[in-house]
């Protein structure tokens, strides 16, 4: 709906929801994983990513998007996952499938700070120019428009440039811990 007085946005009485999709997340050669989303693997050097679109966000369909990674990044690289401490990336399945595979190397980022994972600048992305304010039919057309867009995307990737300097991370991380434990440690 247009903006109006007192609100930026809304929707109609009779906004109907079709569905949803997760795209969860990976970066190669670091890959950077996130969930509620659709499964996305951002390559840090070049700004590629690989996404896939599950009806769920659980360990067989991170397994799965795991799968798809394997088979799209070359066998002599590395592959650094980056990310967050949820249950479905901790799975004893999806363990036992990473300790089988030596070129993997994990690295949890802590609570609270999503911001360290370079893929969520990806969501943000996709979020705000391809679905947001987006009117979908059916979870087939959403997923066909993130398909487009990872495409398009792809087309001109380039990899994200890091503005922050390590002083100000530490200071962001500072104040977090404070406001987190109400102390000054």
């Amino acid at each position: 709906m247009p903006l109006g007085l007192g609100y930026l946005e809304g929707v109609t009485h009779d906004y109907l929801r079709h569905g949803t999709t997760t795209l969860g997340d990976a970066e190669s050669v670091a890959v950077a994983v996130a969930s509620q989303r659709p499964f996305a693997a951002l390559d840090i050097a070049n700004g590629q990513v690989i996404a896939q679109c599950k009806k769920r966000h659980r360990h067989q369909e991170f397994l799965g998007f795991l799968r798809h990674i394997e088979t799209s990044v070359p066998k002599d690289l590395d592959v650094h996952l980056v990310i967050d401490n949820s249950a479905t990336h901790k799975h004893a399945k999806v363990r036992s499938w990473l300790a089988t595979r030596p070129r993997y190397q994990v690295h949890y980022t802590p609570t609270y700070s999503s911001w360290l994972n370079q893929v969520e600048i990806w969501f943000n992305t996709i979020t705000q120019r391809a679905i947001r304010r987006g009117t979908f039919r059916s979870v087939r057309q959403l997923i066909e428009k993130i398909d487009l867009f990872v495409s398009n995307y792809n087309q001109h990737s380039t990899p994200f440039a890091w503005t922050a300097t390590a002083d100000s991370i530490l200071e962001k991380l500072s104040r977090l811990c404070e406001r987190i434990s109400e102390t000054q440690h």
